[in-house]
Formats: structure tokens, C-alpha cells, sequence
């Protein structure tokens, strides 16, 4: 599968957001990832459907809505409105998870399911033909900068394993924390496609070539 990059705005200049969203772009990054955090679910509080409705303003970028929140459930319009292009939500919220995976897809946007590490990775299996991407958070969520943890690399291989046992072989996979060039040859090996990055790749001196080492250390 193509493997795709996705910036974390958690890592970026927030004063200076359209020109980082510009930058990542320039430097050949695929999506962005916009983490929504409700200070609830997780105990930080970040941004909003009106930043993202600015955002998506300033750019054509694949807009990827992270949606670390108690209940997204009435949350889906107000992003879908906003410009999200997909919305993942969380199986451990407080949700009835297929009606708004369905929700989503009604409204036009893809829709992904995110676990954090501690959860077993079965507990998507469900609800997998509703989704066109699963997350695997490879960090607690909720802070940036956090160190990848290891043990998340079985459910990566698990997941694509029962995915394409399935017949889901387009089925995204999603990984995020602690991603860089190292970590980028652990996951695309158990089978991820898709890799969140804020930390390593705004930080970076030259994000073009972080970025194209990122997808090269995951072929």
C-alpha cells in the first residue's frame, strides 16, 4: 500500500498555523492531523470545529479529524461542516460506535476507529466494515512528544492480518506517537500506511527530507 504521511498541528507554530500547514504541504507531507481534545477523555484541551473551519480555509490538504473526546456523537456535524475530510473516533468513548461511524460516512466523510495501546485491538474487529481507516495509537494520548511504545507493534500486525483475512485489503492503518524514522520501519513492516507525525517533522531543520525519509524508512 502507498504509505502517507499525516502532520500533527499539536507539534506546529500554532501563531504561524496556515504557514506551517503551507509548509508541510511544500514539503510533500499527504494529510493533516488535527487532534480535538475535550480535557475530558484526555485531560489536555486543544482546538475546535471554528480553527478547523479556518484551517480548512487556508488549505486543500486531506483534512484528518482526531477526535479525543468523551462523546463525539454530536460532534460529527460540526466537524463535517467544518472541512474534515475523515473523523476518527475513539472505541473507548461513550458512544454508540457503529451509528456514528455510520454517521460519518452519511455525511460524506470517511470514518476511521482509533484505539489507545492498553485496548485490545479485537475491540475493532466489529466494526471494521464501517471503517475506512483504524488508528492504533502508538502513545497514551493526549500530550506530543511522547516515546513510541513497542509493544503497540503486535496489534499493528494483528490488525492487518484479520483485516485482509477479511477481504478489507484497502483498509487503512493508521499509527501515531513517537514516529520518526526508526519507529517508520517497525510499523510499515507490521502493516501501517499511514503515519502521524508532529514532533519529528515540525521540529525538523528540513522537513522535505524528514518527511521523504519517513515514507522511505517505511518501505
Amino acid at each position: 500500500m502507498t504509505i502517507k504521511t499525516s502532520a500533527s498541528l499539536l507539534a506546529c507554530n500554532l501563531a504561524q498555523l496556515a504557514l506551517e500547514i503551507s509548509k508541510a504541504k511544500k514539503s510533500g507531507v499527504d494529510w493533516v492531523h488535527f487532534d480535538v481534545m475535550d480535557g475530558v477523555f484526555v485531560d489536555q484541551i486543544t482546538y475546535g470545529s471554528p480553527v478547523l473551519k479556518a484551517v480548512r480555509a487556508s488549505t486543500d490538504m486531506f483534512l484528518d479529524v482526531h477526535l479525543m473526546v468523551e462523546d463525539p456523537t454530536d460532534q460529527i456535524a460540526l466537524f463535517a461542516d467544518a472541512g474534515a475530510d475523515m473523523i476518527t473516533i475513539h472505541a473507548e468513548s461513550f458512544c454508540t460506535l457503529a451509528e456514528v461511524l455510520k454517521d460519518i460516512r452519511k455525511r460524506g466523510k470517511k470514518a476511521a476507529l482509533a484505539v489507545k495501546p492498553l485496548t485490545p485491538i479485537e475491540t475493532v474487529y466489529p466494526y471494521l466494515h464501517l471503517c475506512d481507516m483504524v488508528l492504533v495509537m502508538t502513545v497514551e494520548p493526549g500530550y506530543g512528544g511522547q516515546a513510541f511504545i513497542p509493544a503497540t507493534v503486535d496489534k499493528i500486525m494483528a490488525l492487518r492480518k484479520t483485516a485482509d483475512n477479511l477481504g478489507l485489503k484497502e483498509l487503512d492503518i493508521q499509527v501515531d506517537g513517537g514516529i520518526d524514522e526508526k519507529t517508520a520501519k517497525l510499523v510499515k513492516k507490521a502493516g501501517a500506511n499511514v503515519l502521524v507525525s508532529g514532533t519529528t517533522l515540525f521540529k525538523a531543520e528540513n522537513m522535505r527530507a524528514v518527511n521523504d525519509e519517513l515514507k522511505k524508512a517505511a518501505d
